[in-house]
């Protein structure tokens, strides 16, 4: 976004929605009425991305009612939308991309299209393994997961990423998804589909600075409260992540969370004694791999267990999940948060953001 238009999405203004349909790399539309929709995107499911669109069925002459023609903008036979979201900047829309979404239903009632879309991560979901799975004694870590993904997504590696060896005799018999989540985890890294619809696979990190500072004021449309539930149920302030060496011995890496502001510090008031999450992965053959994968599956659980915060305010389009932001209200002061989920509305109204205090 320009900075014209950060400055502008701190106030009132003019939006609008532009969204195209592509079916395999080819162009079926280009200009789809939207007349309603929002989006929402948590962290927390296998496909984060959501969207639900509302379209005029006759406009211009043009039928948005799919029927039974697979071709069609609209039908859900691998048809892709791609969806700007406009911010008027001066007589003129800014326009910034949402991303690349799957179109999964479209359903006619009377003179409306309803189009229900998901994550490009829906491809990978719905794909099952049709055989086991067993890389070969030369296949990474890197190699795994472009066998696992492509041709359906193009994977693209953070640079702080360092690729090494598969043990052998590893297999995963039918989740495809789930064996992703595996390598994954083991390698202390996690995956988002990015604007472009590439899958970036990058180390867990919440070290990003804030791209916007938020300011509890009602009186100009932002509003800040704790949100959710406190629970001792499930809660540890120990990761202990398992695997085995070369020889067939067991080993482990251990993180301990010891941040002075987190309400499970280890040796703190929440216990003073270690309450252990165990994990384990045949992947994990040496003792800084585990390491390594247990503070990254620390940072990954504290991001469901920690305090969260409920932020109602003016829709800021260049907002994703996994964005930084810096928070001011309920409490806190230029608190460092993370954006776990958030909805934002494709007419005008109010946007909602769920974010983890860091």
């Amino acid at each position: 976004m320009s900075a014209t238009a950060l400055a502008v999405v701190q106030g009132s203004y003019t939006m609008d929605i532009r969204a195209e349909s592509w079916l395999g790399g080819v162009l079926l539309a280009d200009s789809i009425p939207v007349a309603d929709g929002s989006e929402s995107r948590d962290r927390s499911l296998a496909v984060p991305e959501q969207v639900s669109l509302t379209v005029p069925r006759r406009t211009d002459g043009f039928d948005w009612d799919p029927g039974t023609d697979p071709a069609h903008p609209l039908a859900a036979y691998g048809q892709m939308l791609r969806i700007d979201y406009g911010v008027d900047v001066g007589g003129q829309f800014e326009w910034i991309n949402r991303g690349w979404f799957l179109i999964t239903e479209s359903s006619t009632d009377g003179d409306t299209v309803s189009v229900s879309c998901q994550g490009l991560l829906t491809l990978i979901d719905e794909a099952n393994l049709i055989s086991p799975f067993q890389p070969s004694s030369t296949d990474t870590l890197a190699s795994v997961i472009r066998a696992l993904v492509e041709p359906a997504l193009t994977v693209s590696f953070g640079a702080s990423l360092v690729d090494r060896a598969v043990p052998l005799g590893m297999q995963w018999d039918s989740d495809r998804l789930a064996a992703i989540t595996e390598v994954l985890t083991a390698w202390g890294a996690a995956e988002r589909v990015t604007e472009d619809g590439y899958l970036l696979i990058e180390t867990v990190s919440d070290a990003d600075a804030p791209v916007l500072s938020i300011t509890d004021d009602r009186a100009t449309g932002t509003v800040v409260r704790w949100a959710g539930s406190t629970t001792r149920d499930a809660a540890f302030n120990v990761v202990v992540a398992q695997g085995e060496d070369a020889n067939g011995n067991q080993i482990q890496g251990v993180a301990y969370d010891g941040d002075p502001l987190s309400p499970f510090q280890y040796g703190g008031n929440f216990n003073p004694l270690p309450v252990p999450y165990a994990y384990q992965s045949s992947l994990l053959t040496t003792v800084a791999q585990c390491r390594t994968a247990a503070a990254a599956q620390l940072k990954l659980l504290r991001r469901q267990a920690f305090r969260r915060l409920q932020i109602t305010m003016v829709p800021h389009p260049g907002l994703v999940t996994g964005d930084i932001v810096a928070v001011t209200g309920a409490g806190l002061r230029g608190a460092r948060c993370a954006i776990e989920a958030l909805s934002l509305p494709y007419s005008p109204g109010e946007q909602s953001l769920t974010v983890r205090v860091l």
